[in-house]
């Protein structure tokens, strides 16, 4: 075995800096797994009256062990995240910071998103042993996928779908209120399916996943609401259906992870009857890396690409599309599929998205 040495340093200054960026690096991902914490304990949910406690007082607001709740709040001291005072022995949570923290924060709960670090690391060790074999690794390696998953689309998706994502299509409201066929292909739990139906009682709604479980979720939902307009079904995108069925077809922030995303957007243009609408919600980036440099949340969305949805793709014999494959790819994509008239749009509430409007002529 070789002999390994430190690389000699030319500019002390630059490395220096680089150093104290590194070490920010670690402190922000032990704070995101605290983050995570105070969003699934409801800590941040307590916190967010600005009320100052003690770790005791607040562990019994919360229902909590006061010993984990106080070691909890000394990281998020540390991290700035909370204040502290050493002489009442007391944490408050601004209210500045509460506005990125609170479930009452959507969309801006960083907390909710803070919650992909874990469920990432849980599979870490697998996608290490991928790197070496070149396969995938499957969604069942990922605990609270769906869970975590649902969580975003309530910032993302159910947070704007009224107000924001149903206008993008001209008429489309109207349309529905007098009753059309829709469905939402990549559904997960089935939230917005099931806030669709509920709002548009005139309209059928079909749900389809991939994940059995993920679908029998749903049906569940759906049969606790007594929904009769919302139904669930499990397929794989790729060798799905249903021509000419469906006069809207929706898919959110789930095109990039399909084991072959030109068949599934064949499938869609051909589920579509003539002058339907295709509403994709994908990740808002370029297809070529150097584009996106600069990207506010470049090394999230990359990162959540490389131990997720490249992976789960290569697990079902796809091409490990990626979450970054880009505004440019995916209008190249839509076209081969038949579309001819797309627009990209983003919302005020949903920066992390592109939304790709496609007509069937």
């Amino acid at each position: 075995m070789g002999t390994t040495r430190t690389p000699a340093v030319n500019n002390h200054a630059a490395a220096d800096g680089f150093g104290r960026r590194m070490l920010d690096t670690l402190n922000g991902a032990a704070s995101a797994l605290m983050l995570s914490v105070g969003h699934r304990t409801g800590l941040f949910d307590v916190l967010s009256d600005g009320v100052p406690r003690t770790s005791q007082g607040l562990a019994d607001r919360a229902g909590l062990c006061e010993r984990y709740v106080r070691e909890w709040l000394a990281a998020l001291a540390c991290a700035k995240v909370v204040t502290h005072d050493p002489e009442q022995r007391t944490y408050c949570l601004p209210p500045e910071h509460a506005a990125f923290l609170a479930r009452a924060a959507v969309p801006n709960n960083i907390a909710a998103l803070a919650q992909w670090v874990a469920v990432l690391a849980a599979a870490e060790s697998q996608v290490v042993e991928a790197f070496r074999h070149g396969r995938g690794v499957p969604y069942s390696a990922y605990p609270r996928f769906h869970e975590v998953m649902e969580d975003q689309s309530a910032q993302t998706t159910l947070a704007g779908l009224d107000e924001h994502i149903v206008p993008l299509v001209p008429g489309l409201e109207r349309a529905l209120e007098d009753g059309i066929d829709a469905a939402d292909v990549g559904c997960g739990r089935g939230r917005a399916v099931l806030r669709l139906a509920e709002r548009y009682p005139r309209s059928r709604f079909t749900g389809i996943d991939f994940s059995a479980e993920a679908v029998a979720e749903a049906r569940g939902a759906a049969g606790r609401t007594g929904l009769r307009n919302a139904s669930f079904e499990v397929h794989d995108a790729s060798i799905w259906s249903r021509p000419k069925s469906f006069d809207w077809v929706v898919t959110f922030h789930a095109m990039h992870d399909q084991a072959d995303p030109p068949r599934a957007l064949s499938n869609i243009h051909a589920a579509l009857r003539p002058g339907g609408v295709y509403l994709m919600q994908d990740m808002a980036a370029e297809t070529d890396v150097r584009d996106n440099l600069d990207h506010a949340m470049g090394p999230f969305v990359y990162t959540v690409s490389c131990m997720h949805c490249v992976s789960v793709s290569l697990a079902c014999g796809g091409a490990g599309l990626g979450a970054a494959w880009g505004r440019q790819r995916a209008l190249s994509m839509l076209a081969d599929a038949g579309f001819t008239d797309v627009t990209v749009r983003q919302l005020p509430h949903d920066t992390m998205n592109f939304y790709y409007v496609a007509h069937k002529p």
